[in-house]
């Protein structure tokens, strides 16, 4: 258990690092490099230049100490013919090309269900404790090392020159069918309508007459008296009447003269003027009898 330390160094100083494979420096590696260097710092070899592969991870582990299976609190390695990944002492799952990422902390580790090898190295066998061995930058990568065709191709993104921008989308065709949309606030107002033409008249329509428009009528001619209805008279009244028409009035008095005294209204008494005669029978002449 004393590696656990030194195991844990070496992944914090590799952690992130890209998918490069092949690789054999901290400059970047592939999943079979990341097994390399756990196992190499754990049995005391150089972390680099000494890498093995998927083909030949068997028999590289085997001459490093390392036995078939598993077993708790060991240094664990699982792999296939295109993968590997590591469970170190504590549970901690390492591994590089999963997810699209380079080395990093997390996953299935050894365990997964995918591997169908997996090897422990016993604690008794781990390399000496040495928590301030450096891990060499310099160490010169094996060009020859066999490439996992297995492996997945990591990228960097950060490197990536970004996309060309998308040309735009075409304009959809237009619906014949669909309603028109138009927005009204960008509408210029329709021009004023002409007036509309005046009715033709109806002859046969009564006329309509404004009474606030018509012109007082003019005043009507005073209506002449009525004439009086008076009883007839009889032919001696009617000859008093004449007599008092032709009547000269009296001349005015002369200064210092009293007027004479008026004579008064000429009061006829039915009981002097005689009654007419009865009216003649029909055979008999008519009889003139003077007043």
């Amino acid at each position: 258990m004393f590696a656990l330390v030194t195991l844990m160094g070496l992944i914090n100083q590799v952690s992130g690092t890209p998918y490069i494979p092949g690789g054999d420096s901290p400059a970047g590696t592939d999943c079979s490099g990341l097994a390399s260097w756990v196992a190499n710092t754990a049995t005391g070899r150089p972390t680099f230049g000494d890498r093995f592969h998927t083909g030949n991870e068997e028999a590289a582990l085997l001459a490093r100490g390392f036995k078939y299976g598993t077993a708790p609190g060991a240094l664990v390695i699982g792999w296939n013919g295109g993968h590997t990944a590591v469970t170190l002492p504590d549970g901690t799952p390492v591994s590089s090309g999963e997810g699209g990422r380079g080395v990093k902390v997390g996953g299935g580790g050894a365990y997964q269900p995918q591997f169908n090898h997996h090897m422990y190295l016993p604690a008794d066998l781990a390399g000496p404790f040495d928590p301030l061995a450096p891990v060499d930058p310099n160490a010169p990568v094996d060009p020859n090392a066999p490439v996992d065709p297995m492996a997945p191709a990591i990228v960097n993104v950060a490197d990536m020159a970004p996309p060309p921008p998308a040309d735009p989308a075409p304009p959809l065709p237009l619906d014949p069918m669909a309603p028109a949309i138009v927005n009204v606030a960008d509408m210029a107002p329709p021009p004023p309508a002409d007036p509309a033409p005046p009715l033709p008249l109806d002859a046969g329509a009564p006329a309509i007459v404004n009474v606030a428009d018509m012109a007082p009528p003019a005043p009507a001619d005073p209506a002449p008296p009525l004439p009086l209805d008076a009883p007839p008279m009889s032919d001696q009244a009617a000859a008093v009447a004449a007599d008092l028409a032709t009547m000269t009035p009296p001349p005015p008095p002369s200064d210092g003269e009293l007027p004479p005294p008026s004579a008064g209204p000429v009061i006829l008494q039915a009981d002097n003027v005689e009654p007419p005669p009865p009216a003649p029978a029909p055979d008999e002449a008519p009889v003139n009898t003077p007043i």
